[in-house]
């Protein structure tokens, strides 16, 4: 019997409040489908999807082809480098993100991550628990008030980055080409031009850009030698921004003091990636947008995002292509 009902994949991993937002509607087929699923699984299952929210699943020009009913694609994040924006594009596809909904987590992760380094959370932690109380006069933390800080890319994320280090009583300065410096001042912050000329100012380098042709390997050998010595440096964008070997060879020569990383090139990064076995290394497995209130949020913000496009009320604000538009 023939349905009227459009199909719409959501992956397991999605969160179960927007899970349930799609599977009340009467109109809706809710197809759940793995996380990890392989292309070859993947493309017989979009021949007839009409919406797809994507966990860390590539969405490219092949699996456009495979997808002639596709009216929405939707990332459960803000980070769509996996996503070949063109392909859609091309076919009045719009590509919908969550918005602010893992904001706030990722600004708490990079800043909990420049604390700790700052504070040296791990290392005197160990002190304690392997009974070296004696020793912990051999690297005493630092206090962040009067440092310097440059976020780099003042989006979403980076504003309310800026916000936690101004509360620290930092000195906040804000690399952004695509931002107005009235913006930047507003905020209580500086706008600097030349990314180059600032870096020997600051004592903490935080990356909130996205990953794209202009921002692979923006942070390499060139540019660490130009930050001051004993600076430490963020990541919670995406890896690639920061060059790896690179920034291993800052690290050892003590060049550069410390580095909190969420994001790495290759993810799963694999076990014997040089970087973690450095003490000025703190890691974690790209979960700095992912707390129990950012899964919710995420998917809510998700599942409206796809609705809006099915009933025809698009929402324009989260959409990275509005030009499909019109």
């Amino acid at each position: 019997m023939a349905t009227n009902k459009r199909k719409v994949m959501l992956p397991h991993t999605m969160g179960q409040q927007g899970i349930d937002i799609v599977r009340a509607r009467d109109d809706i087929e809710t197809v759940m489908y793995p996380a990890g699923i392989a292309q070859a699984d993947l493309l017989p299952l979009l021949a007839d999807c009409a919406g797809i929210a994507l966990s860390g699943t590539p969405y490219k020009q092949t699996e456009m082809d495979a997808s002639p009913a596709m009216q929405v694609v939707a990332r459960i994040g803000v980070g769509y480098d996996a996503v070949e924006v063109p392909a859609l594009t091309r076919r009045n596809v719009p590509l919908m993100v969550a918005g602010t909904a893992n904001s706030t987590s990722v600004a708490e992760q990079a800043f909990h991550l420049m604390i700790s380094l700052a504070k040296k959370h791990e290392a005197l932690d160990a002190l304690v628990k392997d009974g070296r109380w004696a020793d912990r006069h051999g690297g005493l933390p630092m206090e962040m008030s009067g440092k310097t800080v440059l976020i780099v890319g003042f989006g979403r994320i980076g504003t309310r980055q800026a916000r936690r280090c101004l509360g620290f009583d930092m000195n906040v300065l804000i690399y952004d080409p695509y931002v107005d410096a009235a913006k930047i001042t507003a905020a209580g912050c500086e706008k600097v031009a030349d990314l180059d000329a600032a870096l020997p100012r600051v004592d903490f380098v935080s990356i909130h850009c996205p990953k794209n042709p202009e921002t692979i390997g923006m942070f390499n050998a060139a540019r660490f030698s130009k930050m001051k010595k004993g600076a430490f440096i963020v990541n919670t964008a995406r890896g690639g921004i920061i060059n790896e070997p690179d920034l291993h060879a800052a690290l050892v020569s003590g060049h550069i003091a410390g580095a909190g990383l969420d994001v790495f090139d290759q993810e799963p990064t694999p076990p014997d990636n040089p970087l973690l076995r450095l003490s000025n290394v703190i890691s974690s497995p790209h979960m700095a947008g992912v707390t129990v209130e950012a899964v919710a949020a995420m998917a809510v913000a998700t599942a409206r995002n796809i609705l809006s496009v099915l009933d025809g009320s698009p929402n324009k604000e989260n959409t990275i292509n509005p030009e499909v538009y019109g």
